[in-house]
């Protein structure tokens, strides 16, 4: 690294309202910190509807934005997207068009969807002062197979999409719970053919033996314990790992970026095969791995000096009127960190906590809460002493100052 060098990381930004206007002094205190910093990431959890058009892919949980939220976007200070994520398909084909134009023409180092799987699957990459940097970003789902982007093949054009990172969820059951299962398609007098009538193209496949039941769609293996398996699919993993060890190779500061749904009982917690991809990315290459899906602030572990973010929460959560499944506190509070990387091999992160929508968050309804405010006092004592509290597991120290945290390795 040529010199000091800070990069600024937040939570997810679901952004629909253009809030260039707000003067909030805690929103302009996070701005000015943005704006400082050589890179400031976000993950834009979204789509654009341009020119391209675009049609509802999904009838729940769908939203789009306009292009102005980028500008927005930019105003306060981002200039590094990731766009890897369940929201980016929400127009189909042509939304997927239109935000790679618009980010584009707005200038961001983007990267994590693309007009067919090797361009969704191609690293972004820009210079910020006498840095290179590099940016790959993907998704593991679960998502329709329709969203993740497809090359061309025979009598089958290319399809516009999202970079995926293939895993399957498999439930390991108890011998009571399998032989319930059994019971339960035998009583539906349940068969093969029924059940391939029904099968979607990114079911699992089944071994024909007596140790898997295909419980229509969803795999259940029989064992000791019972649990839910994420496995990640080696030769989807080894593309991903394959293009941060080439920008790696090539000088890049290159930040790995994951966007999932498969998330714990517990949103707070890490799935451990979260924290097994995350340091197969940093050894590969990494500088820096971040992550998003759960909408709460999740530990930060340093593994080989580089950060990793499990998850930031959100930064913009731009919800509908009359939702009141966000209604837990952990949903409206993060962490703004900045890493600042030192060219003799230190690392400090500063990490400054934010409420959305401020600190008198009952006032509001869910959908008024538009920007982060810094948060002060004892809620921005008690957002960081519990960051603290969960990182210690990972081997982190945050020592809070006042109302900030800071993280330092020498």
């Amino acid at each position: 690294m040529p010199s000091l060098f800070t990069v600024a990381v937040t939570g997810q930004s679901l952004i629909h309202h253009d809030v260039r206007t707000c003067r909030d002094p805690g929103f302009l205190q996070i701005v000015d910190i943005l704006k400082k910093a050589d890179v400031a990431f976000t993950n834009f959890e979204g789509t654009i509807l341009g020119r391209h058009g675009g049609s509802p892919m999904k009838g729940s949980y769908f939203g789009y934005s306009d292009p102005s939220v980028l500008d927005a976007l930019r105003q306060i200070g981002f200039n590094t997207l990731a766009l890897s994520n369940n929201h980016a398909f929400d127009l189909g084909p042509p939304g997927i068009m239109s935000t790679l134009e618009e980010v584009r023409t707005h200038g961001f180092l983007h990267a994590g969807i693309g007009l067919d799987r090797d361009h969704a699957a191609t690293p972004g990459a820009a210079t910020f002062g006498n840095q290179h940097m590099a940016l790959v970003a993907m998704d593991a789902g679960p998502g329709p197979r329709n969203m993740y982007a497809e090359n061309a093949s025979n009598r089958r054009p290319s399809r516009p999409g999202v970079n995926q990172l293939n895993v399957t969820r498999i439930f390991e059951a108890d011998q009571a719970i399998f032989d319930m299962l059994e019971t339960i398609q035998a009583t539906f007098q349940s068969s093969k053919l029924e059940r391939a009538n029904y099968a979607q193209p990114d079911d699992p496949p089944v071994v024909d033996d007596d140790k898997e039941v295909d419980f229509y769609g969803t795999i259940f293996r029989r064992s000791s314990a019972n649990r839910r398996v994420i496995a990640v699919d080696p030769e989807s993993a080894s593309g991903q790992l394959t293009a941060i060890a080439q920008a790696s190779s090539r000088g890049q500061f290159v930040i790995a970026y994951l966007h999932h749904h498969h998330w714990e009982p517990n949103w707070r917690d890490v799935p451990d095969w979260v924290r097994a991809f995350a340091h197969a990315c940093i050894d590969a290459g990494a500088q820096a791995f971040v992550s998003h899906g759960t909408p709460v602030l999740q530990p930060i572990e340093i593994y080989k000096r580089a950060p990793v973010f499990f998850g930031l929460g959100n930064f913009f959560f731009h919800t509908e009127k009359g939702e009141t499944e966000w209604s837990s506190p952990d949903v409206w509070k993060s962490v703004v960190a900045t890493c600042t990387f030192d060219p003799a091999g230190s690392l400090t992160i500063d990490l400054l906590p934010i409420v959305l929508g401020g600190e008198q968050i009952e006032e509001l309804d869910f959908h008024q809460r538009h920007v982060p405010v810094a948060a002060l006092g004892k809620t921005a004592e008690q957002i960081i002493d519990d960051l603290a509290k969960r990182s210690i597991e990972f081997g982190t120290l945050i020592e809070r100052n006042g109302p900030l945290g800071r993280i330092h390795i020498a």
